[in-house]
């Protein structure tokens, strides 16, 4: 008696080449370079991947993450690996080229030698990772002040995922620029990151709304504010206790 071929995944019955239950191929592809080469083209191709979002990111931010979050998830990055992958070559360009943002820097120096000051200075040093968590206090004000529109915290938060990682590919390209010609590129690159986190939010929500893209503006600067007065007051509350 023939024994009928079963799916490796979920154990149902094969008829195909894919599983008609959960969509696992009958039969995976040897890796080789031949596969090797094809998946670093998934990812680096302008019809998905990362080239592809951070371009439809740019040009159509409210536009394609409302398709993301309602209609169609396969062809963007993933936000969260979107988000780290982007901080990650931040932190790598910040690292090898030794250019800091200045957020926390002022506030670091008058605060002298404490805990707030060296939460400050991990802040400012390993900013794309500080990035991530602000986007979780962001996510708050944006959905406040949006909060008729329907999208719940975590749609906000994909959002903000999305836009803190535009921001993050911004500053390390004018921190590069700035370590190869030595000019002040990087407040630049800041100042950009900042309007495009605006703008971005406002498109989201209705691009035809005026009022939005001061909104969406004052969404992210509260949000910004209120991360790093959190992070003072963690601190003084660990001097405070130490």
């Amino acid at each position: 008696m023939t024994q009928t071929a079963k799916c490796k995944r979920c154990n149902h019955e094969l008829s195909g080449e894919f599983c008609s239950a959960c969509g696992h191929p009958n039969n995976l592809k040897r890796i080789d370079s031949r596969y090797l080469l094809s998946e670093i083209s998934s990812v680096l191709n302008f019809d998905k991947g990362i080239l592809y979002t951070v371009r439809e990111l740019l040009l159509r931010p409210g536009e394609s993450v409302r398709r993301y979050i309602r209609e169609d998830r396969s062809k963007l990055m993933k936000p969260v690996i979107f988000v780290i992958v982007c901080s990650l070559l931040y932190t790598l360009a910040q690292q090898l080229l030794n250019f800091e943002t200045d957020y926390a820097g002022a506030n670091a120096k008058a605060a002298g030698e404490s805990a707030v000051r060296n939460i400050l200075v991990w802040m400012q040093k390993n900013y794309g990772y500080a990035n991530i968590m602000m986007a979780f206090v962001i996510a708050f004000w944006v959905r406040l002040f949006f909060r008729k529109a329907g999208y719940n915290y975590f749609e906000v938060l994909i959002l903000l995922f999305y836009v803190l990682g535009v921001g993050m590919l911004i500053l390390a390209v004018f921190g590069i620029g700035e370590s190869l010609v030595g000019l002040r590129l990087l407040s630049l690159g800041a100042l950009i990151a900042y309007v495009y986190a605006g703008w971005a939010i406002a498109r989201f929500y209705n691009k035809r709304k005026k009022i939005n893209y001061l909104k969406g503006i004052l969404a992210y600067t509260i949000g910004t504010v209120t991360s790093f007065a959190a992070a003072i007051l963690i601190g003084m509350l660990i001097d405070a206790v130490t």
